[in-house]
Formats: structure tokens, C-alpha cells, sequence
């Protein structure tokens, strides 16, 4: 049965398609867009279209930017001589939100994933290699602790170190304030490995 509307249900299924959206939060988000003011619409729509014209990928990092080079790459007290891989624009900005990174960054967009048919060639890896061919002193592996981001580690890794680059990985173990009794093996074991003098 119908509850709504050919046009708010289309608004619903199209707002659901959105990652973290399920079918409730959609319509909470349908039924608060459609009780904005038409001004407030008109220039949340034009600024997604604009975003959507305007954004790419920075010429040097690749993250998304509206500039060829984006504000990090271009910054002169970054230090372009420490590049951390990440997986996705959100990962750097979450390392961005620490403010304890001077470096610079890589964005990979995506890990390597045999079961789900992405390999080397379909993330931002080649262009990595071509930016290691300057005066690099470190590179530090920022892919998450999945299956897919350890197998990406090691690839990179393995790629990079005949080149006699340090390469790093940053550490992770057990969350702050996390008990103990519910960490898994692994989790605990790397917490083990990257532990630090008190």
C-alpha cells in the first residue's frame, strides 16, 4: 500500500540510497526538506550541483578539492617530505581534526580487495609511486586495521622499501577506555606491538 505520494516517495528512495540513510531517517529528512522554505531548497540543490561541477581530485594528493592543488598541498609549513597513505578524504580529515600532522598526504580512494575484484591498479597507487620519485623521507601507512587495509599495507610496503624509503605504520590497539575482556586477539596483539615507553 501507498502511504505517500509519487514525489515524496521518490524524495524517500533517493535520500535512503545516501550511505548511513536508512528508510526512517529518510523520511525524517523528506518531510523536513519539504517543509523549507523554496529559497532553502533551491540553494541546498544548487550547491550540490555546483559541488558535484566543481570538485575533483587535488593534482598531487588527490582528495577532493575545488582547486588543481588543494590548501594542504599548497600550504608552505607542511612538511612535503612526510606523506601519510590514506584510504578516503574522510580519513584525512580525520587525521586534519588531530592538528598534531604537518605533513602532507596521499588519498588511495579505496584498498585492495581480491574477494571484491580491486586490485593495485584500481586505487590512486601509480600515482603514489610517481611522487615517491622526489625527496621523500617517510612515508606512514594510514589504512584502516580491515583485511583490506592490511593487505594494502603490505603491498605498499613491499613496493616501497627497496626504494629506501622508511616506511611506517601507524599503530592501533585497544580504543581509549575500551575494557580489555572485549577486545579480539588481534586488536590486543597490535596494541602489544605498537606499545610506547611511559
Amino acid at each position: 500500500m501507498e502511504i505517500y505520494s509519487g514525489h515524496i516517495n521518490k524524495l524517500i528512495d533517493e535520500l535512503a540510497k545516501l550511505p548511513g540513510i536508512g528508510s526512517k531517517s529518510a523520511g525524517r529528512l523528506a518531510f523536513h526538506l519539504m517543509n523549507l522554505p523554496k529559497e532553502r531548497i533551491d540553494r541546498l540543490a544548487n550547491t550540490i550541483v555546483e559541488a558535484k561541477e566543481n570538485v575533483r581530485y587535488c593534482e598531487s594528493c588527490y582528495t577532493l578539492t575545488d582547486r588543481d592543488i588543494c590548501p594542504i598541498c599548497t600550504n608552505p609549513k607542511r612538511d612535503n617530505n612526510l606523506i601519510m597513505v590514506v584510504e578516503t578524504t574522510r580519513d584525512l580529515a580525520a587525521y586534519e581534526k588531530t592538528g598534531r600532522y604537518d605533513g602532507v598526504y596521499h588519498v588511495l580512494h579505496g584498498a585492495i580487495s581480491p574477494m571484491l575484484g580491486i586490485g593495485p591498479a584500481d586505487i590512486k597507487l601509480k600515482e603514489l609511486i610517481h611522487r615517491l620519485e622526489g625527496e621523500i623521507a617517510e612515508v606512514i601507512i594510514a589504512t584502516n586495521s580491515s583485511l583490506e587495509g592490511e593487505t594494502t599495507a603490505m603491498y605498499l610496503s613491499k613496493l616501497i622499501k627497496p626504494t629506501g624509503i622508511r616506511v611506517t605504520r601507524i599503530a592501533s590497539g585497544v580504543p581509549v577506555g575500551g575494557d580489555l575482556e572485549y577486545i579480539d586477539e588481534v586488536t590486543l596483539l597490535r596494541a602489544l606491538e605498537g606499545r610506547i615507553e611511559l
